[in-house]
């Protein structure tokens, strides 16, 4: 009798325990091969193991679960309680998620350390207004001109249609005379290809994973600006999480930021390399090309501050400073 007892017992705790153990989905929106998504799988490999599996998380990477403009408010609403998306895309909820896209305001790691060392107080109050908590946010390597022709200036732009992934890019296609065409970086290579778009802006990295060197030529290396991805919770489901569970989900998230600064700094320079070795021809740009895009720089900057307001202002004083 005492041994069914306490094995009835034991059944009844390890059912407890499969029931209190939480399964997240998490929609991310690029393809496994890029390295944000392996930092990522790192991340949700370390938070299961710190939680000895009561808490696991499964990436749907890809877009696969929704489209890269959907994740923001399926997480705000609950439908998967964690997700990833590239921060600048966000500019139009609040101007403060999209000051790492304005060109040349932060065009190395060092700067883009500084930037987000003053932007993130900022991002985490304009999420937990939306009941979003951030967990860590990692820059893409500086971004770069891929063309099929050479570029010798801005005019060589005018009329091009140019692959855009954001308000803010598709502000500086315009700027530069060429057409805007939104693609979302899963849908490069097919968009060269249908001839949907004849250039692009993005990183080395997106060029080597896409193996753009089948539908371009040219990169112009330009470290134009450093946008980062951001991976958030919703606020709702992170606080049904024990203690135990939320530090573990808060230390693997400041790990896989530290990290990701230094995946992207390693791949900034190999994916370069890889350019080069598939036949591309990869030059930092003329000075006609830079001066040019410095100066569409200087009128997104101005555009940038008028639409952040004062706490637009206090940014960038404590950026500059």
């Amino acid at each position: 009798m005492n041994k069914m007892i306490i094995g009835s017992a034991i059944a009844a705790t390890m059912t407890a325990s499969i029931a209190m153990a939480a399964s997240w989905d998490m929609p991310t929106p690029y393809p496994e091969a890029e390295f944000h998504t392996k930092n990522v799988q790192m991340f949700v490999e370390d938070v299961a193991k710190a939680t000895g599996g009561s808490l696991s998380i499964k990436v749907h990477s890809g877009q696969s679960l929704f489209k890269h403009p959907e994740i923001k408010r399926a997480v705000q609403t609950n439908q998967v309680p964690i997700g990833e998306m590239l921060m600048a895309n966000l500019q139009n909820d609040d101007a403060v998620f999209g000051v790492d896209a304005v060109p040349f305001l932060a065009a190395n790691y060092a700067d883009a350390k500084k930037l987000w060392d003053a932007q993130r107080d900022l991002v985490q109050e304009s999420l937990s207004k939306q009941g979003l908590q951030l967990l860590y946010a990692v820059p893409w390597p500086g971004q770069g001109f891929y063309t099929k022709k050479p570029i010798n200036s801005l005019d060589d732009l005018k009329g091009v249609k140019f692959r855009t992934y954001n308000a803010a890019t598709s502000n500086m296609a315009e700027l530069m005379g060429a057409v805007p065409t939104a693609v979302e970086a899963v849908e490069i290579p097919q968009a060269f290809s249908t001839g949907v778009v004849d250039a692009m802006v993005t990183s080395g990295a997106t060029g080597q994973r896409t193996k753009a060197w089948d539908f371009s030529n040219h990169f112009y290396d330009l470290n134009a600006w450093m946008p980062k991805n951001m991976i958030f919770v919703n606020k709702s489901a992170f606080s049904k999480l024990n203690a135990d569970e939320q530090k573990a989900l808060l230390e693997a998230a400041a790990k896989a930021e530290t990290r990701g600064w230094q995946m992207s700094e390693d791949i900034a320079s190999a994916s370069t390399e890889a350019l080069k070795a598939a036949g591309m021809t990869v030059e930092a740009g003329s000075s006609a090309l830079v001066d040019g895009l410095k100066g569409i720089g200087t009128t997104l900057t101005k555009q940038w501050l008028e639409n952040a307001g004062d706490r637009g202002q206090s940014l960038m004083k404590a950026y500059q400073n």
